[in-house]
């Protein structure tokens, strides 16, 4: 690297941090990590219609929470480069449209919508699919453009693309892409209510802030040519591209946030109980390859194994079942302290637990330490237990048998001087009762189970027993 690498992640405060963000955040943040550069958040909030209350610290907080830190932000700001939003520009985008107008680059229009909307109705009826405008503003008199701006008719300002020329790049994911200028007509950067372009706006502000390289998803490939020609224009030196492949669900069809089989935003996983090195390890994962079979990567690991010349060229199918599996390994290496400040606002939730002090809280927490994959989880799995289901016509048939009868008599007698609820101890028990009354498998197990908890599955029975307490489970076996 002949200078100091420069990357940026900039949302839109058009919604809250998602899957496809977040890995953008990320490959971002280890790329600068890897040369020791700098991560910059920016924000694009030019599309004012549509930016959300509260959606721009969503973006930026989410990060930090997944600790993706900015080395400048909306909140650290380094003079020489800020403003950091969009809309505290719009000056400055203007003089560099106009700059482009006096050099005879783009020029001024003054179409009203309703004559675009016309003009590709001609073309469309003319078998022509893609829309490009015909230049007609080229054309008019000094007078004409005099007299249209005192009618007050609206303004915008065109880039003049030139005819026929390859827009080819290097890109970091796929290698050598090239374009052809006559695939696409002459785009507004300057819209008539002063507002830039994402086009025109974007290669203002990675020049200012001396951006170097650009990672993003590939939605954002087939801007690069009209960007490329902004630089070419300026004469000013574009970064370096690499365009990331979509996210796909289990069917191969690209995530939309509309998907709601799978959950799309990072305040839902954070409210679940995921971790935040857990997303991240998923995160890296999700459309980058290690060099060997290692799948659990600190930060620090992924920012010393971070290549980009291991992105996929391939989609990224988004498992959720690795994503629970990761989440549940980093679960387990807690200490017991992190565990329990972790673990606690989920117990909380637990009705059942109300009475409960903190040593019965965490050895309810404790008790289901390796069970859970994400704290929510553990909710659900202690109101299983505490709160008995009733029992299916299946359930009834499979406890009016006679081995069943057996099994759950000489439960009740043994569990009742049964003084260690170790899983050793409790499953010696279960296997000594097997033994006396001829049953193994579904025959002995599941019978004492339905008593307990109504349910055909669920966690070891040994955890079962040590949450309820032997009163309760007496009880319980009437």
């Amino acid at each position: 690297m002949d200078k100091k690498v420069r990357v940026r992640y900039a949302p839109s405060p058009t919604g809250y941090l998602h899957i496809g963000g977040a890995r953008s955040a990320l490959f971002n943040y280890l790329f600068a990590k890897k040369y020791d550069g700098d991560f910059v958040f920016r924000i694009e909030d030019t599309d004012i219609e549509r930016n959300i209350e509260g959606a721009e610290y969503s973006q930026l907080h989410d990060l930090i929470w997944l600790n993706i830190i900015p080395d400048e932000s909306i909140e650290k700001m380094n003079p020489k480069y800020a403003p950091y939003r969009q809309m505290e520009k719009l000056d400055l985008y203007k003089k560099y449209a106009y700059e482009l107008v006096e050099k005879g680059y783009a020029y001024e229009c003054f179409e009203t919508s309703e004559e675009l909307d016309q003009m590709k109705l001609e073309q469309e009826e003319r078998g022509i699919s893609s829309f490009k405008y015909d230049r007609r503003s080229l054309y008019y008199t000094e007078e004409q453009k005099a007299q249209f701006k005192k009618e007050g008719r609206p303004v915008s300002v065109r880039i003049k693309v030139p005819d026929n020329v390859d827009l080819s790049f290097d890109d970091l994911v796929r290698g050598k892409v090239k374009f052809n200028s006559n695939d696409f007509g002459d785009f507004v950067i300057l819209k008539s209510n002063g507002i830039p372009t994402y086009n025109f706006a974007v290669v203002i502000d990675d020049h200012i802030m001396d951006i170097t390289h650009v990672l993003r998803g590939e939605e954002h490939l087939s801007n690069t040519p009209k960007q490329m020609i902004a630089y070419n224009y300026f004469g000013w030196e574009a970064p370096k591209f690499g365009h990331m492949t979509i996210i796909v669900n289990e069917n191969g069809k690209k995530l939309s946030k509309r998907d709601h089989n799978i959950l799309q935003f990072m305040e839902q996983y954070r409210e679940l109980g995921y971790l935040p090195e857990a997303i991240d390890n998923f995160l890296l994962l999700l459309g980058w390859t290690p060099e060997n079979d290692q799948e659990i990567f600190s930060m620090d690991e992924a920012k010393q194994a971070f290549d980009p010349a291991r992105l996929s060229s391939s989609p990224s199918m988004f498992d959720s079942k690795k994503l629970e599996w990761i989440n549940g390994v980093y679960i387990k290496k807690m200490n017991d302290e992190d565990y329990f400040k972790f673990i606690l606002p989920f117990l909380k939730k637990v009705d059942a637990l109300a009475s409960f002090d903190e040593e019965k809280l965490r050895f309810a927490g404790n008790l289901l330490k390796n069970e859970i994959l994400y704290g929510q989880q553990i909710v659900e799995l202690l109101n299983e237990i505490f709160i008995k289901a009733d029992l299916d016509e299946e359930a009834k048939l499979l406890l009016n048998t006679e081995t069943s009868n057996k099994v759950i008599s000489e439960f009740k007698n043994r569990v009742t001087s049964l003084t260690d609820l170790s899983k050793d101890s409790v499953n010696a028990m279960i296997k000594e009762i097997g033994k006396d009354v001829n049953a193994k498998g579904k025959e002995l197990y599941m019978p004492i189970r339905l008593m307990l908890t109504g349910r055909s599955h669920g966690i070891e029975l040994y955890n079962i027993i040590n949450l309820l307490g032997i009163d309760e489970v007496l009880n319980r076996l009437g």
